[in-house]
C-alpha cells in the first residue's frame, strides 16, 4: 500500500477534505485508483442560477486546452450534477502544499515559477472571456513532484449569484471587493486576488524584495489603482529584478576595478634618485652622414639637402611606449585587485547576509577607483583607457575568487 493509500484509510476512504466555492474536494479511489472528487454544495443545487451556471461550466471545461486547466466529469442524480470526479492525477490543494512542506516557499524559483503560471494560465482564460476570481491556497492545485499549478472551477460562472460573500466564504478575502459588492467582474480582479495569493504564500517567507511594490499595486483596493492585466504585473516584477541584479553588477564590476589598482600600486617599485654625468659636448663635423650620423634613428629620413620627419617610425615609437605604459598597468593594477578583492571574497565574508555584502562593496569599489586613477596616471594612460583595462582585470580576478572560495555553489552563496 502506497502513501497515498495509507493516508486515504486513515480518513475513512476520504482524504483532506478541502472546503472549495462550490463544494467540497477529497481524494477517494475509483475503479481501483486514485483521484479528485468535489461533491457539490446541496445548499447551492437549490439554486436555479447555480445550476445553470454549473453545467455552463461543465460544457466549457471540455474545451479549455491549457495544460494548467483542471479537467473533470460532472456526475448526476436525478438530471442533478451532484459532484465532479477530476481527471487522474497525483495534485493536491496549495493548502495542503504547504502544510506538508512550508519550507518549499524558500526553495528556488518557487514563487517566480508559481507566479509565471498563475499568469500564464489567467492569460489564456481571458483570452475565453473567463475570469477565475478567486486564487486562494485552497482553490489553487499543484501536481505532486514539480509543483506545477492547476485550476479548477472559474468565478465568473457564478457571478450572478445573489450573495458572492457566501459563496466564497472563507475565501472571499482573496476575492477583489467590487466582486463581492455586485460590481464589474474583469482581468483587475484577478489582478487583486493573484496578488493576495502570493501575499499567501509569503507568509512562511518573506516577500523578495522585487515583488513587493507590484504586489502592493495589486492589491489596491481601487480597480484603477491596480495593473490592467496579471502579464502588465508580471513584467512590472521582471523590470525591477532585472534592474536589481544589474546594480549588483555594476557594483562588483566597480569592486573588482579598484582591486585592481590597489595591485598595481602594490607591484610598483619604489622609485630612487639617480645622478647622472653629462657628457662634454663633441665638436660636431662639417658632415654630419660622415661622422656616422643615422636619421632614421630619430625617426626622419633624408631627402636631397633636407630632412623630412619619418611619421610611420615615430607612430610605432608611440604604440611601443603605450604598450609598455599597459604592461606597466596591468601588472600593478592586478595585484592590487587581487588584494582589495580578497577582503570581500572569502568563504567567511561570502556566507553573510545581502545587505552586509552590498555595504562592504561599496567601499571596496571607492578603494578599487583610487587606486585605479593613480595608477593610471602614473602610467600616463587616458581615464579611459584605464577603466578598461581594469574592468577586464576585475572581472577575471573576481571570477577566480569566486571559484576559489565556491561563491557560485548553494551552500556558500549570500544569504538573502
Amino acid at each position: 500500500m502506497n502513501y497515498e493509500e495509507l493516508l486515504a484509510a486513515k480518513n475513512e476512504g476520504k482524504g483532506n477534505k478541502i472546503q472549495q466555492p462550490i463544494g467540497c474536494y477529497y481524494r477517494e479511489q475509483v475503479e481501483g485508483k486514485w483521484c479528485g472528487v468535489v461533491d457539490i454544495r446541496p445548499d447551492l443545487n437549490d439554486n436555479i442560477v447555480f445550476v445553470k451556471a454549473l453545467r455552463n461550466e461543465c460544457e466549457q471545461n471540455k474545451n479549455l486546452t491549457n495544460h494548467h486547466q483542471l479537467h473533470f466529469t460532472p456526475v448526476k442524480e436525478k438530471n442533478e450534477v451532484k459532484r465532479l470526479e477530476l481527471e487522474k492525477g497525483n495534485y493536491q490543494t496549495f493548502e495542503q502544499l504547504l502544510i506538508e512542506n512550508p519550507a518549499v516557499v524558500a526553495s528556488k524559483n518557487f514563487i517566480e515559477n508559481t507566479l509565471e503560471a498563475l499568469v500564464e494560465v489567467t492569460a489564456y482564460l481571458h483570452e475565453q472571456h473567463i475570469m477565475h476570481v478567486c486564487y486562494s491556497p485552497r482553490t489553487v492545485f499543484a501536481r505532486k513532484g514539480d509543483n506545477a499549478v492547476l485550476l479548477l472551477n472559474h468565478g465568473s460562472f457564478y457571478q450572478e449569484l445573489n450573495d458572492q460573500q457566501s459563496f466564497y466564504g472563507d475565501d472571499a478575502c482573496y476575492v477583489a471587493p467590487e466582486v463581492l459588492n455586485h460590481g464589474t467582474i474583469d482581468e483587475r480582479c484577478d489582478v487583486y486576488s493573484i496578488g493576495k495569493f502570493m501575499q499567501s504564500l509569503c507568509d512562511q517567507a518573506d516577500l523578495p524584495l522585487e515583488y513587493r511594490a507590484a504586489i502592493k499595486k495589486a492589491v489596491s483596493e481601487k480597480p484603477e489603482d491596480r495593473f490592467s492585466t496579471p502579464e502588465d504585473m508580471l513584467k512590472a516584477i521582471q523590470k525591477r529584478r532585472s534592474m536589481f541584479k544589474s546594480a549588483l553588477g555594476v557594483i562588483l564590476g566597480i569592486v573588482a576595478a579598484l582591486v585592481c589598482l590597489g595591485l598595481y600600486f602594490d607591484m610598483t617599485p619604489e622609485s630612487t634618485p639617480v645622478e647622472f654625468v653629462k657628457p662634454a659636448p663633441r665638436q660636431a663635423t662639417d658632415e654630419l652622414i660622415d661622422d656616422g650620423f643615422d636619421p632614421s634613428e630619430l625617426g626622419v629620413a633624408a631627402d636631397g639637402d633636407s630632412l623630412v620627419v619619418d611619421e610611420e617610425a615615430v607612430k610605432a615609437a608611440e604604440r611601443d611606449y603605450q604598450a609598455k605604459a599597459e604592461e606597466i598597468f596591468r601588472k600593478k593594477y592586478e595585484k592590487e585587485a587581487d588584494r582589495i578583492l580578497s577582503k570581500i571574497y572569502n568563504k567567511d565574508y561570502m556566507t553573510t547576509n545581502e545587505k552586509k555584502f552590498l555595504a562592504e562593496s561599496e567601499a571596496t569599489i571607492d578603494e578599487l577607483m583610487k587606486v585605479q586613477s593613480q595608477l593610471g596616471s602614473d602610467a600616463g594612460l587616458t581615464p579611459e583607457r584605464a577603466q578598461v583595462i581594469a574592468s577586464e582585470i576585475i572581472e577575471r580576478v573576481s571570477e577566480q575568487k569566486k571559484k576559489s572560495v565556491g561563491a557560485g555553489s548553494h551552500q556558500n552563496g549570500i544569504k538573502k
